[in-house]
């Protein structure tokens, strides 16, 4: 069979099929192709995704590589990150949170603590330390309060500024220990400044021990307030001892 035999066979073989057939088919292709297109998409997308999650969970790409600690003024930056205890290249998005705020928290002088992850690779670990209020002698040296009766510190001599507090001990549990911070956090600043010494051999026996040599002897502290405004006032009479309390019933000798 000759070429232009054939070719009439495969045009004719082609006419054969009618054009409202083709149009049909062409139709039923195009609806085959858009039916497939949207699985076609989410297998993209979940195939995308499970390299992103295999990336950022299961790999050092998007390791930690350094913890960044602020807020540090009592501790060191170093003694936080060790707290936190975060090995270097775990995958950032696998690090517990809420575990190393724990750890960080337990430290004495942290009062309040944030964590935070800072992408591509740094945990940022951010500390509020106590406030120190009173020194409290012991074991030859000292121990820092804050105004909730947390020991937080030692310090071989005592820390300028802090008045000594007198209690047997020291620690937010101690009933003479809340009572003293109780009673120093509720002066005014005038008299706060003139403390040397708060005396606490028991709730109900509160005394402070001025830096003249002056005692005021404020009894517990109930109605501290109000007592701190009595006390503040009186200031300025003569007598060595002051008695507030009973502050509707004040001495002074």
């Amino acid at each position: 069979m000759d070429a232009a035999r054939r070719w009439r066979l495969v045009r004719a073989g082609n006419d054969a099929v009618p054009a409202s057939a083709r149009r049909f088919m062409q139709r039923a292709r195009r609806r085959r192709l858009r039916a497939a297109l949207p699985w076609a998409v989410l297998a993209g997308g979940l195939a995308l995704a499970a390299l992103i999650a295999w990336v950022v969970l299961g790999t050092g790409l998007l390791g930690v590589a350094r913890v960044r600690v602020a807020g540090t003024g009592v501790l060191t930056a170093a003694q936080v990150s060790d707290a936190a205890a975060v090995p270097t290249g775990t995958p950032l998005a696998r690090v517990d949170l809420a575990a190393v705020r724990r750890r960080v928290a337990a430290l004495p002088a942290v009062r309040r603590v944030t964590v935070r992850r800072s992408w591509p690779d740094t945990v940022v670990v951010e500390v509020v330390e106590r406030t120190p209020a009173l020194a409290v002698p012991r074991d030859g040296g000292f121990a820092v309060l804050d105004n909730t009766g947390v020991v937080f510190q030692s310090a071989p001599l005592r820390p300028d500024g802090l008045p000594l507090a007198r209690v047997a001990a020291p620690g937010p549990t101690d009933p003479a220990t809340r009572a003293a911070t109780e009673v120093f956090g509720s002066l005014p600043a005038e008299l706060r400044q003139q403390v040397a010494e708060v005396g606490a051999p028991s709730p109900a026996r509160i005394t402070l021990l001025l830096r003249d040599g002056r005692t005021i002897i404020w009894g517990d502290a109930a109605q501290s307030e109000v007592k701190a405004r009595v006390a503040a006032s009186l200031l300025s009479r003569r007598g060595n001892t002051i008695d507030v309390s009973a502050p509707d019933v004040v001495t002074i000798r």
